[in-house]
């Protein structure tokens, strides 16, 4: 079957780590099921791995790709939860858990095997390319507004690095439940179309908000850390789940966080049932994931390089 892949991996020039042709299609494993690809979108965490961050060279190749939408073997439509053995589901005895393409070989491919407690019904009014980027992005942005910020509608948010996959994803989900979004953006388009999506104000990096928030959305990391803690009403919570610019702030503000009493709360894994409750939300109220770029899956090097430029808002999305 085809596939995009890491041949591989911590090369200077990551991408040249990156391979598109014929891999073997998945084996039946027992408790597992096999899904026909429609859909698969990229996330930084495929570029991490070409870095040789999370996948060692023990594990070449491998397929990339955390997130699919596409149909199982009794002919549904699904969607796929990312992590294999959140519950145990589909694990041997003294397997332990792991995202899509650190173990088992990733969704950028004509079939991915994944166990059947994985799939979650695809809900109707839902494209294959829409719904492909619901398990990792929007399901990360889902759990650290609704499950950890503690932020409830007419609260206030902030949004840092508008355009990447969880922020904009953040922004919509954020202003459809009725949170009063700020965002934050180094590019004036891409500030303006935060807006469009739902922003009440999009700002640049480090401008001082109209009012401090309740809680902060931290995907960037050292770039905005010290801004982040500053924009936080005392008491508030600050929400973080990556660091694409670095995991060591210069100023930790820790002399900030105690004496006003911020909550700092890190987010990773999310449930199953978290992105059932995510697909019926979209379906609910109509938001649909923000989509940059559609490419078929042979021009995958394309929506790599697009990614690694910084220059995309939203997600961008492979077809199969």
């Amino acid at each position: 079957m085809f596939a995009a892949y890491a041949a591989q991996i911590g090369l200077r020039q990551p991408l040249e780590g990156l391979e598109l042709g014929e891999r073997p299609a998945p084996a039946a494993r027992p408790g597992w099921t096999r899904v026909q690809v429609r859909a698969a979108s990229l996330n930084h965490h495929d570029l991490w791995s070409l870095r040789g961050v999370g996948l060692g060279a023990d594990s070449l190749p491998m397929i990339l790709g955390t997130d699919a939408a596409g149909i199982d073997e009794d002919g549904r439509e699904v969607v796929v939860h990312p992590v294999v053995g959140l519950t145990g589901h589909g694990l041997a005895p003294g397997e332990h858990r792991s995202i899509l393409t650190e173990k088992y070989q990733g969704t950028f491919a004509e079939q991915v095997a994944v166990p059947a407690w994985n799939l979650v019904p695809m809900p109707a009014g839902l494209t294959f390319a829409e719904a492909a980027c619901m398990p990792t992005a929007w399901l990360t942005a889902y759990r650290m507004l609704f499950t950890k910020s503690g932020v409830r509608a007419g609260g206030s948010v902030l949004v840092q690095g508008a355009g990447g996959g969880v922020a904009t994803a953040a922004i919509a989900l954020g202003s459809a439940a009725g949170l009063r979004v700020f965002a934050t953006g180094r590019d004036a388009l891409k500030r303006k179309r935060a807006v469009e999506l739902g922003a009440v104000e999009a700002l640049e990096p480090g401008q001082r908000l109209p009012h401090q928030v309740d809680a902060v959305i931290e995907t960037v990391g050292a770039a905005t850390w010290s801004h982040s803690v500053k924009s936080l009403r005392p008491g508030g919570t600050l929400v973080i789940s990556g660091a694409t610019s670095g995991d060591r702030p210069s100023h930790a503000e820790l002399t900030r966080i105690f004496y006003r009493e911020i909550t700092v709360v890190g987010s990773t894994v999310a449930t199953k049932d978290e992105l059932a409750g995510l697909l019926s939300f979209c379906a609910t109220t109509g938001v649909r994931p923000v989509i940059d770029t559609v490419l078929p899956l042979d021009r995958a090097r394309e929506g790599f390089a697009r990614m690694e430029s910084g220059e995309h808002f939203g997600k961008i999305v492979f077809t199969v």
